[in-house]
């Protein structure tokens, strides 16, 4: 006798899990196969539709490689990666707002003095960026590093566009200066789709949603002997702030950014400055 069966599915699988030596392994799977059968119960797909389920995640995963994460960017639509960001980073209420990471960010962007344009071609709006990186009490935080990164004015990262951009267009490492203080060059982001040419955009499709984002920049902010951050800067006004394909968006972290308009002969440009603060490590 097997045990198995409808009424009991779940209960003869959680007892194979008795010998398992890893206690946390144990209570991640049991949770998993209790809410996986839970789900099979309430929606009795049938043969095709649970075939048509695999055939996605086996789509899902052939789409990843060096340059595309398609199983991040599947976490993000269903609102995954914000839910284990939000349970992973409980601050204080004068800290930073964490949000996504994103499935294009890239190790190893160049170190760039300060001042220095991570915009590595003539398109776009010129933007400058500036702030102070502080802690919880408001002082300031000398060699802070800032990983930054963003899409060009069509939408894209390099990545996306090997062939169009150069690499490391819109990226850039910057370190604080002693009082705290960071200042970079760059363009004015624009709202984005999100990839969908593949299955994850079936999927949004198919869920009668759009692809994008509002217009933001990323930040990885980092100093030792404090807790790092994810974040973005999104821009205040953007069409997709309620809508964001990814539930990114926090309301401390849409900021103005303010244009100034072409004076004798000088280019129209953009400003946003925003203070960061970072918690001290536990």
């Amino acid at each position: 006798m097997t045990g198995f069966t409808e009424d009991t599915s779940a209960e003869t699988v959680l007892a194979r899990l008795s010998e398992c030596p890893d206690g946390r392994l144990s209570e991640v799977m049991s949770s998993v196969i209790r809410h996986l059968h839970a789900m099979v119960k309430e929606v009795e797909p049938t043969q095709e539709e649970w075939m048509t389920a695999i055939r996605f995640l086996t789509e899902v995963g052939q789409m990843c490689d060096e340059r595309r994460q398609e199983w991040i960017l599947l976490s993000d639509i269903l609102g995954v990666s914000m839910l284990i960001d939000a349970i992973n980073n409980r601050k204080p209420a004068m800290a930073t707002p964490s949000t996504v990471l994103g499935p294009f960010h890239v190790e190893g962007a160049p170190e760039l003095p300060l001042g220095a344009n991570i915009s590595r071609t003539d398109k776009g709006e010129p933007l400058l960026v500036s702030g102070r990186v502080l802690d919880e009490a408001g002082r300031a935080i000398a060699g802070a590093e800032l990983d930054i990164w963003q899409t060009s004015p069509d939408g894209f990262y390099d990545v996306q566009q090997p062939d169009e951009q150069p690499a490391m267009n819109l990226r850039g490492r910057f370190r604080t200066d002693k009082d705290g203080v960071f200042h970079f060059r760059s363009i004015k982001p624009c709202s984005y789709p999100i990839p969908t040419d593949g299955p994850v955009g079936k999927l949004l499709t198919g869920m009668g949603r759009h692809p994008y984002r509002p217009a933001h920049i990323h930040f990885i902010i980092s100093a030792d002997g404090y807790e790092s951050v994810t974040t973005h800067l999104f821009v205040e006004g953007d069409e997709y702030l309620d809508s964001d394909a990814v539930f990114g968006v926090k309301d401390a972290l849409i900021v103005p950014f303010v244009l100034h308009p072409a004076d004798d002969g000088a280019e129209a440009y953009y400003t946003v400055e925003n203070d960061f603060r970072l918690c001290t490590a536990s």
